[in-house]
C-alpha cells in the first residue's frame, strides 16, 4: 500500500462516495455535473494512491470490492466530519453568518420545527439552517457521526444514548383521529372501542412502540393494525378514506381537525402524549450561531406543546 498523501482531496473522496452510492460512473457524473472520464480518473487516482482496487464490474453496473467498502466507510466519515467543522467555523464569530444542521424525526421536522426555525431566521437572517427529516434512529446516528449538529426526536426508554446529551424538550398530545363520519368509532371513545377499531400506524419502529406504550399504559389490549404508512400526510389520506383510525401528534393534524376534514375522537379517561427531546453529542463544540439556534429551540414553545424541565428520558 502506497499510503495517504496530500493528493487525496475531499473532492476525490466525494466523487468515490457518489459512485459507490449510485453504483454507476455514468449516474455519478450526471449527479456531480462533471464528465465520465473525470469521475473515472478520480476513482483510479484513489486506487493508485491507496494501492488497492475499490470497484469492480458487476453485471451492467459496478460494485465495491472488500477494500472499497472499507474505504467508503472511512471516506464518508471524513466528509461528514469535515462538513461539521465547516459549519462550526462558518459561525465562529457571533456577528458572522453561521451554519447549522438539525436532524429531526418525521412529525417534529415537518410540523413543529419549521415555524421555530423561521422565527430564528428573523433574528439571524444571514445564517443558514438546514433541517433534515428522517427516522429517530437515523437522526441520532447523524448526531453521533457529525452529520447533524443536534436533533429534535422521539426516544424509546431503552434506547442507547451513550455519548449524547439529552434534554427533554416538549410534551406533545397524542390524538386519536378518525374520518368525520367514521363507521368504526364515534366522537367519544372508551377502551372497548379502541380494541375493536382497525388502526393505521406509522412504520417507524420508534413511533409505533411509543404508541403501543401509551395504549398499554391506559389498559388497552394490543391494537388491530391494518395499515402502516411512513408519513403523517399518507396516514391522513387513509383516515379520510375511513380505512381505520390513527394516532397523530397534535401538531401534524390540528389544521385538518379545525377545518373539519378529520375528527378528533375524544378520550376523556385516556389522556396520551409523547415527549420530544433535544439531543447533541457530548464532545460537540457548538459555534455561537449553533449555540444560539440550540437555545432558541430549547426555549421555543410551539402551539399545543407543553414544556418540560431538562431531565433525561
Amino acid at each position: 500500500m502506497r499510503g495517504f498523501d496530500a493528493q487525496l482531496t475531499l473532492q476525490k473522496l466525494e466523487v468515490f462516495c457518489t459512485v459507490a452510492e449510485l453504483q454507476s460512473v455514468t449516474r455519478a457524473a450526471a449527479k456531480l455535473c462533471i464528465s465520465q472520464p473525470v469521475v473515472t480518473a478520480h476513482v483510479r487516482h484513489l486506487e493508485q494512491r491507496l494501492g488497492v482496487r475499490l470497484i469492480k464490474r458487476d453485471g451492467r453496473g459496478i460494485a465495491l470490492t472488500e477494500a472499497g467498502a472499507r474505504v467508503l466507510k472511512w471516506a464518508q466519515g471524513v466528509i461528514t466530519r469535515t462538513r461539521e467543522l465547516e459549519r462550526e467555523l462558518a459561525g465562529a464569530l457571533p456577528e458572522g453568518p453561521g451554519r447549522a444542521t438539525v436532524a429531526a424525526s418525521m412529525s417534529a421536522g415537518s410540523y413543529l420545527l419549521p415555524p421555530v426555525v423561521c422565527d430564528f431566521h428573523d433574528r439571524y437572517p444571514e445564517g443558514r439552517v438546514q433541517v433534515t427529516i428522517s427516522t429517530p434512529q437515523a437522526a441520532l446516528e447523524a448526531v453521533r457521526a457529525g452529520g447533524a449538529d443536534f436533533a429534535v426526536v422521539m426516544i424509546l426508554p431503552e434506547q442507547n444514548m451513550e455519548g449524547l446529551v439529552v434534554q427533554r424538550l416538549w410534551n406533545e398530545p397524542l390524538l386519536l383521529v378518525s374520518a368525520p363520519a367514521s363507521r368504526w368509532i364515534g366522537g367519544i371513545a372508551q377502551r372497548d372501542d379502541l380494541q375493536k377499531a382497525p388502526f393505521i400506524s406509522s412504520y417507524s419502529t420508534v413511533m409505533q412502540q411509543l404508541e403501543e406504550g401509551q395504549v398499554r399504559a391506559n389498559g388497552i389490549a394490543p391494537r388491530r393494525i391494518v395499515m402502516e404508512l411512513g408519513h403523517p400526510e399518507a396516514q391522513k389520506a387513509a383516515v379520510r378514506r375511513d380505512i381505520g383510525v390513527c394516532f397523530f401528534l397534535a401538531s401534524s393534524v390540528q389544521r385538518e381537525i379545525d377545518q373539519g376534514e378529520l375528527r378528533q375522537v375524544m378520550m376523556p379517561e385516556m389522556p396520551m402524549s409523547i415527549p420530544l427531546y433535544l439531543v447533541r453529542r457530548k464532545d460537540k463544540e457548538l459555534s455561537p450561531f449553533q449555540q444560539a439556534l440550540y437555545q432558541h429551540i430549547e426555549t421555543a414553545r410551539p402551539s399545543g406543546v407543553q414544556p418540560f424541565a431538562a431531565n433525561p428520558p
